[in-house]
């Protein structure tokens, strides 16, 4: 199921969404906004990595071999 956001922009933002969108980057407005959250998304999900192999690389995690290991 699909939910609406409503976004409240200052102007050149808005011009900025319009430009990529009117020039064929993006399919829509709404295009262009899931884009950015996949990114933001991917960007947290390497963050989270990183931290995981510093961790490992301190001694303080537990490096599994099998998901049965997570129980």
């Amino acid at each position: 199921m699909r939910n609406i956001i409503n976004l409240s922009l200052p102007e050149k933002m808005v011009k900025a969404v319009e430009e990529n969108v009117k020039s064929g980057n993006f399919s829509s407005k709404s295009e262009f906004f899931r884009m950015l959250i996949r990114l933001w998304m991917e960007g947290k999900l390497a963050e989270e990595l990183e931290e995981s192999r510093k961790e490992l690389r301190r001694g303080d995690g537990k490096l599994l071999k099998s998901l049965r290991n997570l129980r």
